[in-house]
């Protein structure tokens, strides 16, 4: 024991990286398909480890990685969180909304009613409410208060108490609300409406197992005989399918391809598009030709593309193709993916901001068409570290600030200002995709090493007085937790449901997306047996990782007893 007292003295870090690698691992386990996630387990390992001794890890540490992981999901939540400023995506707004002052009502009642500490009633929020941006937000409004040391760290560690006895909870109940209790609410069947939902985005055909508006992309080349005579233009409306001449070769020279170009008889042409159109173009173009050369000449790709083009916020897929116009020919929409999930594909299928259109077609078409819809990811992105070194400057110092409400100084504090920062550095970004890179990859690495590196120091920092507020209050903290984890999503589906009219497979998506547990989307897929669900999901994560963060501040204002 006096080597690992000596080691605790000496390198704390090396036991706080222990802490994310152990608790990471554990994270990933699941049981039947569930598991508790990587941040309770990182918590709960800390402070087992910090039985061991009196670990001290300078504010700093903390403060430098809980900002570069709110920073990260201010920017990856910034251009949904504005473009969701609008009346097509109110009502998934307003139940965000009714979540989060629902939660915090219920915490304060229950703050005063059983003489809650402030440092429990947030630790409570953070978890019933499945956030753990919370525990960042109220520690800093904390340390701006000036208290003592020896208090400041108990509180810090009944915030880290609180949370450790209703985050796997309130993320267990959230994960059986959302595909079983909500649909009961609303007294529904989830996979007769998925069903139901899936014909209407298919314009009211019945959903096929394929995707909806997309068959296999290819180039084939022909020889005009029939079509001699006619336009480009023309022949496209009759062959249909959104099919295009990509290529015209005449006496061995290429002819540029425009709409109003003539065919002439002999030409050889290469027709590009989905397969079960281009099949049957024979009778309106000529024969078929075996032109290998023709067609390896051909430029084809198939590239991500991350929407950031305000006015597509919201749209559904034909209004998308109606906006793109003319910079859509000959491009094709193969998957849309939400949160790193497929969204079903129809006609009225919705976009929103941050979502990732893969795009098929020939390199030229898709470079005019992804200028209209924002920019392709590339794997060789690398961070503009000038720019997220700044913006968390900048957020940092706007946590400076303070409101003065009574006795307490109202602060967003360093975690609260990184946020808003990062809000407003993502939503630029999307205006300027020349400004502030910062790609998914390096979005998840920094969210990721900041929430468990800075959950790591909380729970080996205050272990020891984190278990023995888990054992004064653990009985009462499960109670509340349940409340403040069911109560509030019972209302936002009642309140989404019967007064503001959502689809029911959406809300369901959109509880889990107000929630931010990303495994509750995932669950009510399996039961609906669809994709269906992830419509509802974006624009209440957005909002609700940005309205569960805040109340860390509020809560500590409302509560705290000079």
């Amino acid at each position: 024991m006096d080597t690992v007292r000596w080691i605790i003295t000496t390198a704390p870090e090396i036991f706080l990286l222990l802490a994310i690698a152990i608790g990471t691992i554990l994270g990933r386990i699941k049981l039947r398909g569930f598991s508790i996630g990587t941040t309770a387990c990182i918590l709960i390992v800390a402070v087992l480890i910090g039985q061991l001794g009196s670990f001290t890890f300078p504010p700093v540490l903390r403060a430098i990685l809980f900002s570069l992981f709110v920073f990260t999901i201010g920017y990856r939540s910034g251009p949904e969180f504005f473009a969701s400023l609008s009346l097509r995506t109110l009502a998934q707004v307003v139940l965000a909304l009714v979540i989060g002052a629902t939660g915090l009502v219920l915490v304060l009642i229950f703050a005063h009613a059983f003489k809650l500490d402030t440092g429990t009633a947030a630790g409570l929020t953070a978890g019933a409410l499945t956030q753990s941006s919370v525990i960042g937000t109220a520690s800093g409004a904390l340390a701006q208060l000036g208290l003592p040391a020896d208090v400041l760290k108990q509180q810090e560690a009944n915030i880290a108490a609180g949370y450790a006895v209703t985050y796997v909870l309130g993320y267990i109940l959230t994960l059986l609300f959302v595909p079983f209790v909500a649909p009961r609410l609303m007294r529904i069947d989830l996979k007769a409406e998925a069903k139901k939902l899936e014909a209407e985005l298919a314009g009211g055909t019945p959903a096929k197992t394929e995707n909806l508006s997309y068959r296999k992309f290819q180039a084939r080349a022909y020889r005009v005989s029939t079509a001699a005579g006619r336009t480009i233009e023309a022949i496209e409306a009759d062959i249909g399918g959104r099919t295009i001449v990509e290529r015209i070769v005449r006496r061995g020279a290429d002819v540029p391809p425009h709409r109003k170009a003539m065919l002439e008889d002999g030409d050889d042409i290469v027709l590009t598009g989905p397969t079960a159109a281009i099949v049957a173009a024979k009778p309106v173009i000529g024969q078929e030709i075996d032109a290998d050369e023709l067609l390896r000449s051909l430029p084809g790709n198939v590239i991500e593309v991350l929407v950031e083009n305000r006015k597509l916020h919201g749209r559904s897929i034909r209004e998308v193709a109606e906006i793109v116009g003319d910079n859509a020919r000959g491009v094709f929409l193969r998957a849309l993916t939400r949160m790193d999930r497929d969204v079903p594909l129809g006609p009225d299928t919705r976009v929103y901001l941050g979502d990732v259109m893969t795009l098929v077609g020939s390199t030229g078409n898709i470079a005019r068409a992804t200028a209209q819809v924002g920019h392709a990811l590339n794997a060789g992105d690398r961070t503009d570290i000038a720019f997220l070194a700044a913006g968390i400057a900048v957020g940092l110092l706007a946590g400076l600030a303070s409101i003065k409400v009574g006795a307490v100084a109202l602060t967003l504090g360093g975690g609260g200002g990184a946020l808003i920062a990062g809000l407003a550095c993502g939503w630029l970004r999307s205006r300027k995709p020349t400004l502030g890179a910062l790609p998914p990859a390096a979005q998840q690495t920094l969210s990721d090493i900041g929430l468990g590196g800075f959950i790591a120091a909380i729970g080996l920092g205050n272990g020891l007085a984190a278990w023995s507020a888990i054992q004064a209050h653990g009985l009462l903290l499960v109670g509340m937790g349940i409340a403040v984890t069911l109560i509030p999503m019972t209302v936002g589906t009642l309140v989404a449901c019967y007064i503001l009219r959502m689809n029911p497979v959406v809300i369901c998506g959109a509880l889990a997306g107000a929630m931010t547990v990303d495994a509750a989307v995932t669950s009510a897929c399996d039961v609906a047996e669809s994709q269906t669900p992830v419509l509802g999901v974006a624009v209440p994560y957005a909002i609700g990782n940005v309205v569960l963060t805040v109340l860390g501040p509020i809560v500590v204002a409302a509560t705290f007893e000079g």
